[in-house]
Parts: C-alpha cells; structure tokens; sequence
C-alpha cells in the first residue's frame, strides 16, 4: 500500500513537491497525528533527524488548519546570525541599528492569521527567546527600535533535531518556552525503522528520475541493490534515500535491465585530497572506507549457545511487538508465525 497526502487545496498548491509516501505503522501514526493537531489552534513542535521531512508536516499542518488560506512564513533559525535573528523575527523600525535605513516587518508580523514555521529551533539565542515566549503567549510583538507592541495572530509550529528537554535541564533552553509551544509534539521515525517504506520510496524516487529522462520502461532494482538499501542505517534519511537513488538512476545510463549500482558516498575517488592532519605523517588512520554498507562487528564469544538463541529470539519478539504497537496478530503476521 502506498499512502499519499491529501491534496492541497485548489490554487494553494506548493511549487514543490509535498507528497507523503509510506507504508509503515511508525510513518503513518505521525501523519496521522499532524492531521489530527492541524485544525487546533496551538503550537506545535516537530522533532525529528535531518531528512525525515519536518517541513512537510509543518505544510501539513497549515494548509489542513482553518489559517489555509492565510501565510505560511517558514524561518531558519540557524540560517541567520544571532545578531540579526531578533530583527527577522520581530522586525525593526528605522535607525534601530546601523544598517537600518528604513523599517522593516518581522516574520510574525508576515505570518499574521497564518503559520510561522521556525525551523531549527534550538539554535535560537536566550535573548531571541525570552522575546518568542512573550509573542506565544501574548501575541505582541514589538519592533526593535520601537516602543508600541503590535498584536499578531500567529500559529507557531518549530521543528528541531536537538533535545529541547536536555537542554531545558541544563540551562541552553528555557523551559518556560518549551512548556508553552509543546501543546503537542509529533516524533518523526528515521527512515531505518519504517519497515518497507525504503523499497516503496526508491522505486517512487526511480520511477520519477526515469521519467525524466525520457526513460519508456522502469526496470527497478536487483536484488543485490535492495539489499544494500536494507542494510543501510540512512543518516540523511528520505533525503538521503533520494539522492542515491536518483544518482544510481542516472548513472546507469541505459533501460531494461535492473539497477545494481548504488553510490552511497558520493565524495569517495581515489582521488580524494588527503587530509592536512595526515598528509604530513603519510598516514591517514582514521579514514573509513564508504560505500557498501559495513558489516556489523563479530559478536563476543559464547558460552551458552541455547541462552544466547534464546536471548536473540526475546529481543526480535519484543522488537516486532513494539514495531506493531503490541498487536499480537499483527507481530505474528509479521515474523511468519502463527
């Protein structure tokens, strides 16, 4: 089964591409979370490692709110200085600071009846948070330079791949602001732990390169290569997935028979400049070979070999039985038993 999102509504939709395709448990309980928090008027925070689409479910959750056809203003905050953070935020008025020739509205003020998407919130700056805390509880903002609040209404969604409770513990993130933009929080799964999802998304990814290069027929992929992807831990996740099916697609350079080829690595060559820390000593210890997948580690040695089968076996259950939210039926379904 392949699930996609519902289409935007007509003449709001997004130049790029914003399909959700995935077939596991794990992807499809935070979508459907995502759906279900759209239509609330709350903040939300999207956790989730780089390339697990983040800002898709920031998309989702405005175009299904009632703010759809209102701004959906989306921020970096680590694309930004910490010095300018603040004036992009909240704006400025003239003269606020050198440089400030004229005024300028901030991203809340942009975003008014609609979504303010801050992305890689946990590089924002104490001072810039102490100022966020008062514009989600309040709704007013005040321009830098100025002295009159300006009231805004403004759904705050943020993502981050950072753990916001960690640093709320030590100090890096204030707990205040954590407590008020939690209202809700959607957990993105790596890619690693969607089951099935990998051959449904390299076969979509390859599909569409295919079209694009005018390709009649898609051959899919060997054996060999959906191994390799099996075996893969995907920091990147579904965009990494994307560009080494894409590049094997084209690399490839012919149809009709099935891709064997994947690049992980696309900076790999035997001609790779040699790092300055080594070149010196000739030696290049810690260089890792890229690539293929690596091999996990040979295990510690065995004494008992029915205990250490019966400890394996345990773990694989209660993995599966987690995998399938505890569904007894669904875990045997999975593993082949009855």
């Amino acid at each position: 089964m392949k699930w996609r999102a519902l289409p935007i509504s007509a003449g709001a939709q997004l130049e790029r591409e914003n399909n959700f395709i995935g077939q596991s448990t794990a992807f499809l309980d935070a979508v459907e979370r995502a759906s279900l928090a759209a239509p609330l008027n709350r903040p939300v925070l999207v956790i989730g490692e780089r390339g697990t689409g983040k800002e898709l479910i920031a998309e989702r959750l405005h175009r299904l709110s009632n703010r759809w056809d209102g701004p959906l203003v989306i921020m970096n905050c680590a694309a930004l200085p910490e010095t300018l953070i603040e004036a992009e935020l909240f704006g400025h008025e003239a003269g606020a600071f050198t440089g400030a020739t004229k005024s300028r509205v901030g991203r809340f003020e942009e975003a008014d009846g609609g979504t303010l998407f801050l992305d890689e919130l946990g590089t924002l700056s104490m001072g810039a948070q102490e100022r966020l805390l008062r514009a989600v509880e309040y709704g007013d903002v005040t321009r830098i330079g100025s002295s009159r609040p300006i009231n805004v209404d403004v759904r705050i969604v943020a993502a981050t791949n950072d753990d916001l409770p960690a640093m709320a513990e030590a100090n890096r993130f204030r707990a205040d602001l954590l407590d008020r933009l939690s209202f809700e929080v959607i957990t993105l799964p790596p890619l690693r732990v969607r089951d099935g999802d990998i051959d449904v998304l390299a076969d979509y990814f390859g599909r569409r390169m295919a079209s694009e290069l005018g390709w009649e027929d898609w051959p899919g992929f060997a054996d060999i290569a959906r191994a390799k992807m099996a075996a893969y831990e995907w920091p990147g996740n579904v965009r990494e997935l994307r560009n080494v099916v894409e590049r094997a697609v084209y690399r490839c350079g012919r149809e009709g028979k099935p891709l064997e080829n994947l690049i992980f690595d696309p900076f790999e060559s035997p001609w790779k400049p040699i790092p300055r820390n080594t070149a010196a000593t000739g030696k290049n210890a810690d260089a890792k070979p890229s690539g293929d997948p690596v091999a996990p580690p040979p295990a510690a040695p065995v004494g008992d070999l029915k205990s250490a089968v019966d400890a394996y076996e345990k773990s694989i259950l209660e993995d599966a039985l987690a995998r399938c939210r505890f569904n007894q039926r669904a875990t045997a379904d999975m593993l082949g038993l009855s």
